[in-house]
């Protein structure tokens, strides 16, 4: 048997705060259909991430995968701007 890599979970959204030193707020959106509607129904979620380098702007489509827990909210760092 050939051991397969397990990577880290990823995300995309898009950023809605940059107030935060070296901290990103990311949205994300996710679409599902209901189960007693069957309609589609969309939802989202803010995450903090951390941005070391703090090059993500307010309104920038980003990738965001998790890691170690940085503080109380941030589990999660930015990957890649796309």
């Amino acid at each position: 048997m050939s051991q397969e890599k397990k990577f880290k979970k990823t995300l995309d959204g898009i950023v809605v705060s940059d107030k935060n030193d070296k901290t990103i707020v990311v949205k994300v959106t996710r679409r599902f259909k209901d189960d007693v509607y069957s309609k589609f129904v969309s939802t989202s979620k803010k995450y903090h991430a951390h941005d070391e380098a703090g090059k993500a702007k307010v309104g920038d489509v980003v990738t965001i995968i998790e890691s170690r827990p940085y503080s109380k909210l941030k589990k999660w760092e930015l990957f890649k701007i796309n």
